[in-house]
């Protein structure tokens, strides 16, 4: 059974999920690294998506499904 996230959480994205997935096929497919060895905070939740601060480093925050987060 999944852990569910909610806002203010701790996550980090899943690699294996988030490669192969409808939206990164839609943009850019370079993953960079801190999509997996950051923290990111959980700022907002919609439906199956959550956005996703990452505030060690100067990036903008970013969509991304539920299922592609696991807490960090």
């Amino acid at each position: 059974m999944a852990v569910a996230l909610k806002r203010g959480d701790l996550v980090r994205a899943l690699r294996d999920r988030l490669e192969d997935s409808l939206e990164i096929k839609a943009s850019d497919t370079r993953l960079p690294p801190y999509l997996f060895e950051t923290r990111g905070e959980i700022v907002e939740i919609r439906q199956d998506y959550a956005l996703v601060k990452f505030g060690y480093v100067p990036t903008p925050n970013i969509w991304l499904r539920l299922d592609q987060l696991e807490k960090f």
